[in-house]
């Protein structure tokens, strides 16, 4: 049967069918990275509910060539689109696993770099590459249709530091595309290419020029000493307001910033660093940009997935961004102003004492700056409480999930020099993990009640998404490794299955013909895989447990209920 169905994709691949656009997809796809337009990260499907959850076990297993990425897999009409390295895209049976077809870029003069998906949008799959540039593939054969390189502009120069790690987010006619840059000039820019040619239509610069709006905000610094400012993460979209949105990460030249500077108007915050942008996707133009934590000093990123919805507030229905930063407090911002509304501190990190509840500015413990020559302890890790893996929110119960680790850094004379202050940097244990043994957290916000929820301690942290579903379940792999499901209002541990590796992905469901599956991606390595594991063996060691880490390899692992067992 996996035959038959792998050669009837084949020829519907080929069929010359209309496709829906990227945002009017059906329940049973993931059709795009989060999902939604929103970034939920949630699944409409009930099949996998609490009571059949117990009889969900592995349907098929593909492995993948090694390499540095965290890709979310896409499903659309019973075909996986996988993205992996070295800039190989795969099109996959969701059934069974079987190879329908692959494309295989090779990049000039770069090595393959950290990716986190693709776009889909009517017959086409939208793929960032090592070298700077955006395919797009057709998704019935793989066949490239064009392929752009994106211009680096003055005072930017090529170079390693620049690349694509985030999904490409389609809206109309629009494929939009951030782009990192950690040391580079100028720093992070946003380009929308042309649906049908790929021609750039509009560039936004995330780090303000000299003489524009924001440009005072960088201590007097010129243009080309001015760096910072990726964007490599995801954007998502409200089709009401029109407005994309995305979140712009820090500078890592922190030392220019350390010392006010004696210019009459001149401030240090840095915009649009770790700011919440909203942009017109037409045109490209900004229409309104919240900072959460100016000048910041610790490389705590508020880089991640904006997430929409609807709250009441005083009484009234209010669309709503929302964000979790590496410190795991969520901003809630009113999402057509930017106005500030409200917070939610998880309460693992030690750097900020207060936050205006008008303006949601953040009161900075000034003991926490880097001083090599003053050591101090701060949490979370550079790393992050909450990085990569991104939060889900479910809408039946108005929480937002969150994946959280339990660790610190200690600034001082020795270590690692990751920022340009002149710091050094070494580990330190979280107080809670060393308290209770566990480094680990799933923690749910109570978004109506403006408050936490649940939480559970896990003894691995959490290295992937987190996935909440309409069959009252929340999933997340860790580094045990396995991949769990827990109560979505309870948050009671319910199932849970070992993995060959350690997760590192986004944790995805559709459903093929009335059967649902979850799959996630294992054994691929990145920044945050690896930091997080190696630390989680030395946290370990020192508990008096070894961690003997897996080595199945990289490989893309799906699960499944019996096939009797249909989505209603």
């Amino acid at each position: 049967m996996r035959a038959v169905r792998s050669a009837l994709l084949r020829a519907l691949c080929l069929a010359q069918v209309v496709l829906p656009p990227a945002f009017a997809q059906s329940p049973a796809d993931w059709a795009q990275w989060g999902r939604t337009y929103d970034g939920a990260n949630h699944s409409p499907l009930t099949s996998i509910d609490s009571g059949t959850v117990a009889r969900l076990a592995p349907v098929w297993r593909v492995s993948i060539e090694p390499g540095l990425s965290m890709p979310t897999p896409l499903v659309r009409d019973g075909v996986m689109y996988l993205h992996t390295s070295p800039d190989t895209l795969l099109a996959l049976d969701a059934t069974s696993g079987a190879e329908l077809w692959r494309h295989v870029h090779k990049p000039e003069g770069a090595a393959s770099t950290m990716k986190m998906g693709v776009g889909l949008a009517k017959d086409r799959v939208f793929v960032p590459t090592s070298d700077l540039h955006v395919l797009a593939l057709d998704t019935r054969t793989g066949a490239k249709i064009w392929d752009h390189a994106i211009e680096i502009r003055p005072p930017a120069e090529p170079g390693p530091t620049l690349g694509l790690r985030s999904a490409p987010l389609v809206v109309g006619n629009r494929v939009i595309q951030g782009v990192t840059t950690s040391f580079v000039a100028g720093g992070g820019f946003i380009v929308a290419m042309d649906i049908e040619s790929g021609r750039e239509i509009w560039r936004f610069n995330t780090i303000a020029r000299p003489g524009e709006p924001g440009g005072e905000s960088w201590n007097g610094l010129p243009l080309e000493k001015r760096s910072g400012g990726s964007v490599w993460h995801q954007g998502t979209y409200d089709p009401e307001l029109n407005l994309i949105y995305y979140g712009v990460a820090p500078t890592y030249d922190t030392g220019p910033l350390l010392t006010p500077s004696d210019q009459q108007g001149v401030t240090r915050d840095a915009l649009y660093t770790n700011s919440t942008i909203a942009l017109n996707p037409d045109t490209g133009k900004l229409v309104w940009s919240y900072q959460h934590m100016a000048n910041d000093q610790w490389d705590l990123d508020w880089v991640f997935e904006r997430q929409l919805t609807s709250l009441r507030i005083n009484g009234e229905t209010r669309r709503v961004v929302m964000t979790i930063g590496k410190m795991a407090i969520l901003d809630v911002l009113d999402a057509a102003s930017g106005a500030y509304l409200f917070s939610i501190d998880t309460g693992t990190q030690n750097i900020v004492t207060k936050i205006d509840p008008k303006t949601g500015a953040k009161t900075i413990d000034l003991e926490k700056l880097p001083d090599p020559n003053r050591p101090s302890v701060y949490c979370p890790s550079p790393s992050g409480a909450r990085s990569w893996p991104a939060t889900s929110v479910s809408q039946k119960t108005g929480m937002v999930y969150v994946p959280i680790t339990e660790w610190c850094m200690r600034f001082g004379p020795d270590g690692y020099r990751l920022l340009s202050s002149g710091a050094g940097l070494t580990a330190a244990d979280h107080p809670d993990a060393v308290k209770d043994g566990m480094m680990g957290r799933l923690q749910s916000l109570d978004l109506s009640g403006r408050s936490l929820g649940w939480s559970v301690d896990l003894a691995a942290p959490i290295s992937t998404s987190t996935l909440s579903t309409s069959g009252g379940l929340v999933f997340a792999g860790d580094l045990t490794p396995s991949l769990k499901a827990f109560d979505d209002m309870t948050g009671r541990a319910v199932w849970s299955a070992p993995l060959g590796d350690y997760p590192s992905s986004s944790v995805i469901s559709y459903a093929v013909d009335g059967r649902q599956f979850v799959a996630v991606v294992v054994g691929m390595k990145n920044n945050h895989i690896n930091d997080m594991s190696r630390r989680y063996a030395e946290f370990m060691k020192r508990q008096g447990a070894a961690v003997v880490a897996p080595s199945s390899g990289p490989a893309i692992e799906v699960f499944a209920l019996p096939t009797k067992e249909r989505t209603p």
